[in-house]
């Protein structure tokens, strides 16, 4: 994966080594999930459903003001072989994006997959209930890598994008075969956002910019700034040296309308200002 041309700046390089192998923010990462798996099993065996009831999300119980479920969903994990595997993808998939975008590109991207899940169930929940706990977000992360890395072959010379859109299409059918209309609007939904991140961080998507119409100030014009009735060029060596509250005004000026309002003779004020600073600063 060399050849796809890592960062070499601090957010592309690993948080710390550990006997010369480096750990990512990935790892630390499964590391958080690995320990609420062994505390959810230990909860589990000894009678603690009530505390993993309370961390699981909810929409209702949101709506009923316990927000910290749309934090804590995540942290309810009881062990199982898709478990397991889902770190192995974290560790895999989310190193490598994190060694492409940087540390802090790619905590984004896991911490908008993480979020994104119970905000669309909570938006659910107002037409039904909606039940949620446990997903990590490693398959989002296989779709963030095959979208960077489309042509990368896998499993059986398979190549990631083709192996992302498969992978989709099954879930998608076994969520549908079951009926299970939460699974299939995680899938669909993190695997959308894992998508745009990567095509916005590659240029090929462009985010529309929001601009907020300005009321523009009324201008001062000052008493000595008014225009010449002649329309000969005003040159810099005629001008005084302007005091700093008309040079205020006249970069107030431009800050509001722009330099191209300038009159010659404000122009001309402006640069003799300026050629005064750099004769007081090389001491002349």
């Amino acid at each position: 994966m060399t050849g796809y041309g890592y960062g070499s700046s601090e957010e592309n390089q690993p948080v710390t080594w550990l006997r010369g192998y480096p750990l990512y923010a990935a790892h630390f990462i499964v590391l958080i999930y690995v320990v609420t798996m062994l505390i959810t099993t230990l909860l589990s065996a000894s009678g603690g459903e009530q505390i993993l009831n309370a961390l699981a999300f909810n929409s209702a119980d949101v709506w009923r003001g316990q927000v910290w479920r749309v934090v804590t969903y995540g942290f309810v994990n009881p062990p199982s072989l898709w478990f397991v595997i889902d770190m192995f993808m974290i560790v895999w998939f989310g190193r490598e994006l994190e060694k492409f975008f940087g540390r802090r590109t790619f905590l984004q991207l896991y911490g908008g997959m993480y979020f994104l899940s119970p905000l669309l169930l909570t938006a659910i929940g107002l037409v039904r209930p909606t039940f949620l706990s446990g997903q990590t977000g490693g398959f989002a992360l296989f779709v963030a890598f095959a979208t960077l890395y489309p042509g990368v072959a896998l499993m059986f010379n398979i190549l990631a994008k083709w192996m992302a859109l498969i992978l989709v299409g099954i879930f998608s059918l076994i969520a549908l075969a079951a009926q299970d209309w939460v699974s299939l609007l995680t899938l669909w939904g993190t695997s959308a956002f894992a998508f745009v991140f990567v095509r916005i961080q590659q240029g090929a998507i462009k985010l529309p910019r929001i601009r907020f119409r300005r009321r523009q100030p009324q201008l001062r014009v000052l008493p000595d700034l008014k225009p010449e009735k002649t329309a000969r060029p005003v040159r810099p060596e005629s001008i005084k040296s302007s005091s700093m509250a008309e040079i205020d005004v006249l970069l107030d000026k431009i800050a509001h309308s722009g330099i191209a309002s300038l009159t010659p003779k404000e122009r001309a004020k402006l640069d003799s200002a300026r050629q005064d600073l750099m004769r007081k600063s090389t001491g002349q």
